[in-house]
């Protein structure tokens, strides 16, 4: 195995892990409340005290890469990761499980970012594309497979397994990454913007903290005032920013025209995303009959096609450039989420969701790693953390929107209701790559 491969295996387990916590700790709060012996709020923090902290921090976890090395940062984010997830296997109580939780997140803005980074800076740029598309398959899959083998761990042994499964699996990246990852940092000297950071974590902490609270206190004020005031310093964010001679985020990166398009089409197409498997899932169990694990099967077809091409498809983008890829797949998966609006109970999964499923997991694969591949080579090197954070905090900010928006239609009209928004958002996010992204021009030989 080449020391690149070796690197990239690196950047799959360790961002894998971190997508994967966000995901799989939902299907394990009931034996949790049952063992620990905790009430409904506290297991509301024990799944979204990782969130807030993860999206609070991960502009920051991308710049301190920029700055001190991005090898060193990920490892760092490794070990914190790992010993963390430790103690949450560990944790005698909700409220140590709470601020564990927490201690994770903010070590996953650490490796999240991180990992892109790396990608960024081992790889040359003719073969990022293949390696990122590499990286969206494997990380998808992580995502895809993990519920089923923490449903199983769960049921089997104990819920505590699906945090302790973390320790090995980190240990494993930490030694491949030492091997692997070449050191790469900014060349300037620079500072951490530390009231950058402050008010950067206050705003998305706020907008977060806001948007997970507001549908479960009906948009009561204690969650209205962290969503405004998240709102105000954001602006004040880029006040700050537009003025300091030494930012964290350079605002000048959002003068290139594909580093913008990519991160508005990030907003509609990962919220569209995160709006339709979650109310997706919830469908298929609360009025199709499906179990968990026949709800978790049926969408297969997503990761098989994501692991199989994703790798192919970005190498397609890096030879042709990622504009037709990143206009038709958006265009597809809406289509296929719009296609659903006939499926109502007691339609088949082989006549009805299995092709719209397809139809959405055929775009879904044309335009990820395209999209990655054109956040990261938009910009130079030296801003590749700070790029790839602020790509996953729009992505995760979007999620949060979209989800947030669901609860306006109802619990009974929430499945059609998300079906039209993100199917919208979907097809949105393709004329918007139409209409801004620009592929590379390609250089001409030499005489």
């Amino acid at each position: 195995m080449s020391k690149r491969s070796v690197a990239l295996l690196a950047t799959i387990i360790g961002s894998g892990v971190v997508f994967l916590d966000g995901t799989i700790v939902s299907l394990a709060l009931p034996k949790i409340s049952s063992d620990l012996h905790t009430g409904f709020s506290t297991l509301q923090w024990i799944a979204d005290g990782y969130l807030l902290s993860l999206s609070s921090l991960i502009l920051l976890g991308g710049s301190l890469g920029d700055i001190f090395g991005r090898k060193k940062v990920y490892l760092i984010g490794l070990s914190g990761f790992a010993t963390v997830s430790l103690l949450c296997g560990l944790s005698v109580n909700g409220t140590m499980l709470i601020a564990m939780r927490i201690l994770q997140g903010i070590f996953g803005a650490l490796l999240v970012p991180g990992a892109l980074a790396i990608i960024n800076t081992n790889f040359p740029r003719e073969e990022r594309g293949a390696a990122i598309g590499k990286w969206s398959a494997w990380s998808g899959a992580f995502t895809a497979i993990g519920p089923l083998v923490g449903g199983y761990l769960i049921d089997a042994v104990s819920w505590r397994w699906i945090f302790l499964i973390n320790v090995p699996l980190l240990i494993l990246c930490g030694f491949l990454a030492l091997a692997g990852v070449e050191e790469s940092k900014d060349r300037r000297a620079r500072r951490v913007d530390i009231p950058g950071a402050i008010i950067a974590a206050l705003s998305l902490a706020g907008i977060t903290y806001g948007l997970i609270e507001g549908p479960v206190n009906r948009w009561q004020m204690g969650s209205l005032l962290p969503l405004i005031g998240g709102a105000l310093a954001a602006v004040l964010f880029l006040w700050y920013e537009s003025r300091n001679k030494d930012p964290m985020v350079e605002l000048g990166l959002f003068r290139s025209r594909n580093f913008s398009g990519s991160n508005i089409m990030t907003f509609a197409m990962y919220g569209a995303l995160a709006g339709f498997m979650f109310s997706l899932v919830i469908y298929l169990q609360t009025k199709m009959g499906y179990s968990a694990i026949k709800a978790g099967v049926s969408l297969f077809p997503v990761t098989l096609l994501l692991l199989f091409f994703s790798s192919r498809v970005g190498r397609l983008s890096g030879k042709y450039g990622p504009r037709l890829f990143m206009t038709l797949g958006p265009l597809l998966a809406g289509a296929g989420m719009l296609s659903l609006l006939s499926f109502t109970p007691g339609a088949g999964y082989v006549t009805h969701l299995l092709p719209s499923v397809a139809l959405f997991a055929v775009g879904l694969t044309l335009l990820v790693a395209p999209l990655t591949t054109t956040v990261m080579t938009s910009v130079d090197e030296s801003s590749s953390g700070i790029a790839s954070g602020i790509n996953n905090a729009v992505s995760r900010v979007a999620g949060l929107v979209v989800i947030a928006l669901l609860g306006l239609a109802g619990a009974n009209s929430v499945f059609h209701f998300s079906l039209i928004l993100c199917g919208s958002l979907a097809l949105a996010a393709g004329i918007a790559s139409y209409l801004i992204i620009q592929n590379p021009k390609k250089s001409l030989p030499k005489a």
